[in-house]
């Protein structure tokens, strides 16, 4: 009897343990935080990481309000404002504007024009004096991630009626101030910012239908998923795998933000800062990312 009951009083501690393990390891706070960590000390780099399910049952936060420099990923909140004007009733998606190349210092009104060469999107240069529309507009600013573009439609909607945007929606860490490559404007520290919680909780609105409507937030994402630079985020994912995202890249800044549509949709916001060389921090971004999608098998 007293045999039987210490055998029994062993099986419940050694099971004890083992489900205590189980929990720790498959946690996204606990095994999964412990991973992406020693990613992040690894790389030398400094990391933000904000994650989290739609259905909100996961979730891991790392230096999620540490400001960076947006780079491109200030192109969302654009996006965002240019679905809410247009649900307004200010301009259709569809009307068309002239193509110019010269936009005026947040500084001092002064005049400045951007340089092909520094775009990932030549041809729209060719074309400048003829018109495109709205969304023709977006849909190059958010997929091949134009300048050119994105300084016409800030110039049409208002850099401060973005950072209001993104104030409505809880996201006050996207902060755009002025249109790219505003050299004067670099020069004073007047940059557009980014933090992961930021970037984070304008993707969740817009994969919940809460980004200006349902059908709004629909069709950014249709967009979102056309993304043409795909060696972070989705590098780190099985193939066909779906992900509605945006890139933002300047020299030691590499960033990657999305909807991963697994078979429990998620958010996913990586910054980082300090990586000279862009495959490097490409490969760190996608490692980060394929530890993420596998905590939640």
């Amino acid at each position: 009897m007293r045999a039987s009951l210490i055998s029994t009083l062993v099986i419940v501690f050694h099971l004890g343990s083992a489900l205590t393990a189980v929990s720790q390891g498959g946690a996204p706070g606990g095994g999964l935080r412990e991973r992406v960590d020693e990613l992040i000390r690894g790389s030398g780099a400094e990391v933000a990481v904000a994650f989290g399910t739609l259905d909100g049952r996961d979730s891991l936060m790392l230096n999620e309000d540490v400001v960076f420099h947006a780079a491109s990923t200030m192109k969302v909140p654009v996006m965002v404002e240019l679905f809410r004007q247009a649900a307004a009733g200010t301009f259709s998606l569809n009307d068309r504007i002239t193509l110019v190349n010269e936009f005026t210092s947040v500084v001092d009104g002064s005049p400045y024009a951007l340089a092909v060469g520094d775009d990932s999107d030549a041809d729209i240069y060719k074309a400048i004096g003829s018109e495109r529309s709205y969304r023709e507009l977006c849909e190059a600013m958010i997929t091949i991630s134009s300048n050119l573009a994105t300084n016409i439609l800030i110039d049409r909607l208002g850099a401060g009626r973005v950072a209001g945007t993104m104030a409505k929606y809880g996201a006050e860490g996207m902060v755009v101030r002025r249109g790219v490559e505003d050299g004067k404007a670099f020069a004073q520290g007047l940059n557009n910012t980014a933090t992961a919680r930021g970037l984070y909780t304008v993707l969740m609105a817009i994969a919940r239908g809460q980004a200006v409507s349902a059908s709004a937030s629909t069709e950014m994402i249709g967009i979102l998923k056309r993304q043409k630079f795909r060696d972070g985020i989705p590098a780190g994912l099985p193939d066909g795998i779906a992900v509605a995202h945006k890139t933002g890249t300047i020299t030691k800044i590499h960033h990657d933000g999305g909807i991963v549509f697994a078979a429990r949709p998620y958010v996913l916001a990586v910054l980082t800062r300090g990586i000279a060389d862009e495959t490097t921090s490409d490969a760190l971004i996608a490692r980060i990312s394929k530890e993420v999608f596998h905590s939640l098998k």
